[in-house]
């Protein structure tokens, strides 16, 4: 196998002044006031049948009686500015209830709700906790002041609903330049979580505070809220997020350091469609399915087909042009050495390549950028055939010092001796279109060369190694 995933924990909020990622002056606007809860429950007004306190940091709202009308019993905050006409928005949310029902989201124009509504959609409450993540355009009314609200009405009982991280901004109509820093990346927690470690200075200076891709799989229990918050906080900065979809089903069949992914394509085709459409109209960057297109034929070593694995990603592809249509996606290519670009590209155009802006190369590995130029054009070379010159990014994360040459094949790729960071992220104007980290330095292959650290995990002195080179 030629590479390794960088696993996430569970995302929380926390910065710190060991790593301060500045708000420019360009942050797209928070349209809500109040959607944490953390004192109060102004400006959220309780309407009919319902009563609200704060409980827990969060919205608790009580439908007092059985009606029949979702808005018979409500609650509404007004937006803190006028929505503009034919403009694009996400309004996301926490809330989970007593009892399972369908609720009714809106935001409309408080003069004529019932015949303004830029976005009036059911959302299935359950009992346990969940993110809801809604795009929509806002309509062309002549009052343009504004509300969101829960409607909660109509379930056949009286249940209790809590409400959460409520908010509502813009999608920016200009796709943002600035590639965006994450403060819950592995190498930041790191810094975060350990302050006077004799490796935080290194790692803070020349990791933390680049911009890294996230990776997106099915350790998150809600892929809804992972990609919403990280891309929320994206947005909010005005800068650009950049995520790995890694979980198609026989995930890294040929190596198994980080096998996995979904149970079948029907789990697949649900989960990568919770992950589009959390993703909205909103401006991103996706690196889809690592190795899966290089890695199809080893799937049947445990009896599958690898005609299957393209289909899931033609699917894949499919899913995300419709629901992410503002996302560059590029589907994973492998890197210089492993495959050749003949037996490639027909691949990739099974598996879905016209649907997306381009493919990756080199993730996770090691290869000189000259080498994956080289590859990345003879790959092109081929494509232009059938689907065309396809935009392509390089993976640099590791490639400071090029592979490592040893007779072993494994110790070539997982966790090789005396690698060094390559080129920072950057937007070129010619070859590549990006350089990227998409691998996380630091984050180990797994259980192998110069790590003990499962596959994943961060390991700050392999961070350090690649900073020394």
């Amino acid at each position: 196998m030629r590479f390794i995933a960088g696993k996430t924990a569970a995302l929380s909020a926390v910065l710190t002044a060991v790593l301060v990622v500045p708000q420019p002056a360009s942050a797209a606007t928070q349209l809500i006031g109040n959607g944490t809860f953390d004192s109060s429950t102004a400006p959220w007004a309780a309407i009919g049948q319902t009563t609200v306190a704060v409980e827990s940091q969060r919205l608790r709202v009580d439908v007092k009686a059985v009606v029949a009308n979702p808005w018979d019993a409500m609650v509404a905050a007004p937006t803190a500015a006028v929505l503009n006409p034919g403009k694009s928005y996400t309004l996301s949310f926490d809330a989970y209830s007593t009892v399972a029902f369908n609720a009714t989201t809106t935001v409309q124009y408080k003069a004529t709700p019932s015949a303004n509504q830029s976005l009036a959609t059911g959302v299935q409450l359950t009992t346990t906790s969940k993110r809801y993540s809604i795009p929509f355009t806002a309509a062309t009314a002549a009052d343009t002041a504004a509300e969101v609200t829960f409607q909660l009405g109509g379930s056949g009982g009286k249940p209790v609903v809590r409400f959460d991280n409520v908010s509502l901004m813009e999608t920016q109509t200009t796709r943002p330049t600035t590639l965006f820093v994450w403060n819950q990346s592995n190498p930041a927690k790191f810094v975060t979580a350990n302050p006077s470690a004799g490796q935080t200075q290194a790692i803070s200076s020349n990791i933390a505070n680049k911009p890294i891709f996230e990776w997106f799989g099915g350790w998150f229990s809600d892929i809804t809220q992972a990609v919403d918050t990280y891309v929320g906080a994206a947005q909010a900065q005005d800068k650009l997020p950049m995520l790995v979809a890694y979980n198609i089903p026989n995930r890294d069949a040929c190596a198994d350091q980080s096998g996995g992914g979904a149970g079948d394509a029907a789990g697949y085709h649900t989960w990568i469609t919770d992950f589009a459409k959390a993703i909205g109209t909103r401006h991103a960057i996706v690196v889809l399915e690592p190795d899966a297109v290089a890695a199809a034929p080893c799937v049947t070593q445990i009896g599958k087909n690898p005609e299957d694995q393209y289909k899931m990603l033609l699917d894949a592809t499919q899913v995300l042009k419709a629901q992410a249509p503002n996302a560059w996606v590029y589907l994973d290519a492998a890197n210089a050495t492993w495959r050749t670009p003949d037996f490639m590209a027909p691949l990739l155009v099974k598996s879905g390549i016209a649907n997306t802006r381009g493919f990756s190369v080199n993730v996770s590995n090691y290869f000189t950028t000259e080498d994956s130029e080289e590859y990345s054009v003879a790959l092109n070379g081929y494509l232009s055939s059938s689907v065309g010159a396809k935009a392509y990014v390089i993976d640099t994360s590791r490639n400071g010092n090029g592979p490592y040459s040893d007779s072993t094949p494994e110790d070539n790729w997982c966790n090789p001796p005396d690698r060094k960071l390559g080129t920072p992220p950057v937007k070129q104007t010619s070859g590549a279109e990006y350089l990227f980290w998409v691998k996380v330095p630091g984050d180990s292959d797994g259980v192998c060369g110069v790590s003990d650290k499962p596959a994943g995990t961060f390991d700050p002195d392999l961070a350090v190694a690649l900073i020394n080179g």
